[in-house]
């Protein structure tokens, strides 16, 4: 119960944050959720029914009372557009958690640093529980930080990529810096990728394309969740030294005193 991780008013057990995208269909979406044992799972609202939350396939689907809908805002271009998407999604949702996402190059989907400062510092006046998606930018997260987030989300790679923690360097310095959780958000590919993001001190990690297209989701799902917990646990356990030589692990010489 000590190792729980708060984000805005919510506590949670599972570190784990899975996105909603790319499934086969809501009955694997479903499995793959309770298989993961996540408690935050983000919903494009581009994917949703606006007009009818009850008729929505996949919101059917989730116990609303265990598990924290993460509306992003994904498709946005701005601010504007951001705050605008957000207040729409507290209503249909009746949640002040908002996954912010601001990516007006279609190709790349890089998040834009200054609608997102902007979008965030509105947000967080008006009572919403930011989590801002970004590029892994220190100095970004710490204005990010003044600005009211309840979280940031640094990318360990492009979305979607798979290529796992490439900005490694730039999240440990994140991680070591930030006064808020840390989630490590986009391109982690493997579940060692997530356990390698928790054993560098990330609070959680969130993860949506290496399940949804794995062979196996459900399965996989559960990899990524024993995998946060490994990282998690060697975290805190604290990792041993790393040295450039051999260093033996018992006295060389110690059979000549026998």
């Amino acid at each position: 119960m000590s190792d729980l991780l708060k984000i805005g008013p919510r506590s949670f057990h599972s570190r784990l944050f899975i996105g909603t995208g790319k499934f086969p269909s809501p009955k694997i979406m479903l499995e793959s959720v309770l298989a993961s044992g996540s408690e935050m799972i983000t919903v494009a609202m581009k994917r949703v029914n606006l007009m009818n939350e009850a008729t929505d396939e996949m919101l059917s689907h989730i116990n609303r009372e265990n598990v924290q809908l993460l509306p992003n805002t994904s498709g946005v271009r701005n601010a504007k557009e951001a705050v605008l998407a957000a207040q729409m999604s507290r209503e249909i949702f009746h949640t002040d958690f908002i996954k912010l996402e601001i990516h007006p190059d279609q190709k790349y989907l890089m998040p834009d640093p200054i609608e997102t400062l902007k979008a965030t510092e509105d947000l967080a006046k008006d009572g919403f529980v930011v989590l801002p998606y970004i590029q892994a930018d220190p100095v970004l997260c710490k204005l990010l930080e003044e600005a009211g987030a309840a979280a940031v989300m640094p990318l360990g790679a492009p979305i979607g990529s798979n290529r796992g923690l490439i900005t490694k360097d730039l999240l440990e310095i994140i991680i070591d810096q930030s006064n808020l959780p840390v989630v490590v958000d986009a391109g982690i590919g493997a579940p060692s990728h997530a356990a390698e993001a928790m054993e560098m001190g990330a609070d959680a990690v969130l993860v949506n394309t290496a399940i949804a297209t794995s062979g196996n989701p459900v399965e996989m799902a559960e990899a990524f969740r024993y995998a946060v917990i490994a990282g998690r646990m060697a975290f805190k356990a604290k990792l041993g030294i790393v040295n450039k030589t051999a260093i033996a692990s018992s006295p060389l010489t110690s059979f000549l005193n026998m």
